[in-house]
């Protein structure tokens, strides 16, 4: 069949996308798990960002660039950890941080780099689609947008 797009997704290396990784029985679960904690406001560099979060696992603080222990991962998750384990190959006792955000609708997430010592990074979107747009970062680089990739 002839198409003005190619039909195959494209990847940056490293990224995988699984579809439907949680069952819709899970995706509520994980919904009612999350509706019992207390999310607070991101502080980022002194300003309040325009989500919420509750983080578990080791803290890394922005303004020191340093992680120190927190909060133990409560075991309600541990069905999730295991399944995050299994596909990406990281026991799950060494999956050493879990950030749970709320973003209203319409927010805009600008471009960053997550925290420098967590080499691998997993997203699990509830509720709703998201788009990542990525792109290499080298700060000897400046790449601008042409090399932008939107999943």
């Amino acid at each position: 069949m002839n198409t003005l797009f190619p039909l195959e997704t494209f990847l940056p290396e490293g990224f995988k996308y699984y579809e439907d990784f949680l069952t819709v029985e899970e995706e509520k679960l994980l919904c009612r798990i999350i509706s019992t904690l207390e999310l607070k406001p991101l502080i980022f560099q002194g300003f309040e960002a325009k989500r919420k979060i509750a983080g578990f696992g080791v803290e890394y603080h922005f303004n020191s660039r340093s992680i120190s222990a927190g909060n133990q991962i409560p075991e309600k998750f541990d069905f999730l950890l295991n399944k995050v384990s299994k596909i990406s190959g990281i026991s799950s006792a060494d999956l050493a941080k879990m950030l749970i955000t709320e973003y209203p609708p319409g927010s805009v997430i600008n471009w960053h780099r997550d925290g420098p010592p967590f080499e691998t990074i997993i997203g699990i979107s509830l509720l709703s689609d998201c788009i990542f747009k990525m792109r290499p970062y080298d700060k000897k680089i400046n790449h601008g947008r042409q090399l932008l990739t939107s999943l």
